[in-house]
């Protein structure tokens, strides 16, 4: 964090100082898990559904924290404040606001958000110090944790911005103050909270309209509602995709192995890009992290450079494990129909490449809403319009449930349904060398133990 006294921080917050020196210098971190606690950080006891961050505070201290904001004076070197969460944001946003010397950055849309993070930061880490969330830190919570990582010398601040109800966006701009809004694309994602795309569009369009009047919109052409995302105001406005009329684009666009490989195109040049994440929809991710780079003049080769190293950082996102000639794409930490569309395709073109037989092994698609029905079974006759060998729906039948297959027509697909996982585990027994396997469902059906157990049963099989 940049440096700030104790006194600066309790009138900030509006706290009781417990144990501290008024004069001291603070520059540590926050963290809300005691047991992620080291040197160098400080505790924020939050309330819990289930268990109160107070409790755990003592724990932190002993862990090496230097001090904690709880609400009761613990005993321990700490802020006491009436409100955590409160105290928080508020610390987050006076720090953003003696930021001057950093670009903020915003990211929303209706998925590939943390990956663009990813991107984002490992491109403008060619610049200079750069700060992105570990994971998806997207909400009230984690947006200020990310700010109060920066110090003196962070040049860029990428965070994530989610929205379950409108206004959230609004709220988190109002702390962040980004100077650049990345919109990727408005989606099926959470239509169960707001009802219709339009909705959506409108609530991630938050981000566009809390630019300052000189601030720069960052806009995906996947979609019919992004691109006039702050039409008539005077904000300047970058379209990114893979039509010849955007700003930044991909040119000459094929895959090997399931990566992406194209021209990144601008009006600064052209260069050559060969991707190291797996599927179809990291071109978009990919743009738009290259639009941004090149707004804040990292030049296009640069940047082309670095989308061609950037390794993938998230856990259980389109993450391979190819072992003794089986492959398998767990991609577990979320789904809606845009990113399981996609993962599909990928599987297929993983599996033409391989030779042997695609598994798309699939769970509910969580927050859809009156759409829930429709949605699931487009995707069930999408697997079979693209070829997929094995669609095993896990725990719903919903990809299943109206699924017409006509084998006289070229309809080949097996359908496989299993209540449990460990039905699925058990009956997976078909699966051979040179298969490819999609583990994907939204993160509530916690597939990566599916994904884990079948990469340990093959290992043994093996052995």
């Amino acid at each position: 964090m940049i440096a700030l006294t104790v006194a600066e921080i309790a009138q900030i917050i509006d706290a009781e100082i417990v144990g501290l020196d008024a004069a001291a210098v603070i520059t540590e971190y926050p963290e809300i898990d005691s047991r992620k606690i080291t040197t160098g950080s400080f505790f924020v006891a939050l309330p819990g559904e289930r268990v109160d961050g107070n409790d755990y505070a003592k724990e932190a201290i002993a862990n090496g924290a230097r001090f904690a904001i709880t609400t009761y004076n613990l005993g321990i070197p700490s802020f006491v404040v009436t409100d955590a969460a409160k105290a928080l944001a508020q610390l987050a946003t006076a720090v953003r606001l003696r930021m001057e010397h950093c670009i903020f950055i915003g990211i929303t849309g209706s998925h590939g958000k943390t990956t663009t993070k990813d991107l984002l930061g490992h491109i403008l880490s060619v610049r200079g110090e750069c700060v992105v969330p570990s994971g998806s830190f997207n909400n009230e919570i984690g947006v200020p944790l990310t700010i109060l990582h920066t110090t003196d010398s962070t040049q860029f601040c990428a965070v994530e911005m989610g929205a379950r109800h409108m206004g959230d966006i609004t709220s988190l701009c109002a702390i962040a103050k980004p100077h650049i809004g990345i919109v990727l694309v408005v989606g099926s994602a959470h239509l169960g909270e707001f009802g219709s795309r339009e909705a959506i569009a409108l609530a991630k369009s938050e981000l566009v309209n809390a630019l300052p009047e000189h601030g720069v919109a960052i806009l995906g052409s996947y979609d019919p509602l992004t691109p006039h995302m702050g039409e008539g105001s005077s904000r300047k406005r970058i379209t990114f995709g893979e039509k010849s009329s955007c700003n930044v684009r991909a040119a000459d666009l094929e895959f090997r192995e399931g990566m992406a490989h194209f021209d990144l195109v601008s009006e600064s040049g052209r260069a050559p890009v060969a991707l190291r994440l797996l599927g179809a929809h990291q071109v978009a991710n990919a743009l738009a992290a290259a639009a941004t780079a090149l707004e804040v003049g990292i030049s296009i080769e640069s940047v082309a450079a670095a989308l061609s190293t950037a390794e993938p950082r998230s856990k259980w996102r389109m993450e391979l494990h190819d072992v003794d000639e089986l492959l398998i794409i767990n991609d577990s930490y979320n789904a809606n129909p845009e990113s399981m569309q996609a993962a599909l395709r990928t599987l297929v073109l993983l599996t033409q490449e391989r030779g042997g037989s695609s598994w798309a092994i699939l769970g509910k698609m969580h927050e859809l809403g009156e759409s829930e029905r429709e949605e699931h079974l487009h995707i069930g006759r999408l697997a079979s319009e693209l070829g997929v060998d094995h669609l095993v729906a896990v725990g719903t039948e919903l990809y299943l449930d109206g699924l017409e297959l006509d084998p006289a027509a070229g309809d080949e697909m097996l359908t496989h349904y299993f209540l449990t996982q460990e039905e699925a585990l058990q009956a997976l027994d078909h699966i051979e060398r040179g298969d490819v396997l999609l583990i994907k469902a939204s993160r509530a059906e916690h597939l990566d133990e599916l994904s884990e157990k079948l990469l340990a049963n093959w290992q043994g099989e093996q052995e």
